[in-house]
């Protein structure tokens, strides 16, 4: 894991904030935040269809590729 996020101390996290506030300003940081969370939904959705293939298993991956590898 990245040091670098861990020791973040009490003041460090408000001036980062405030950095990203003075660079991006006020409005796009409502439109970058909604679009990751789109983001990590999507990702989290295509995690869970991976499991389910996973859990489904190979004898219905089988019939879909008419026999062929």
């Amino acid at each position: 894991m990245n040091p670098l996020l861990i020791n973040l101390n009490g003041w460090e996290i408000p001036i980062i904030v405030l950095v990203i506030l003075i660079l991006f300003g006020g409005r796009k940081i409502p439109e970058f935040m909604k679009g990751l969370g789109k983001g990590i939904n999507s990702f989290k959705k295509g995690l869970n269809d991976i499991e389910d293939d996973i859990k489904a298993g190979p004898s219905e991956h089988n019939s879909n590729s008419n026999g062929e590898k």
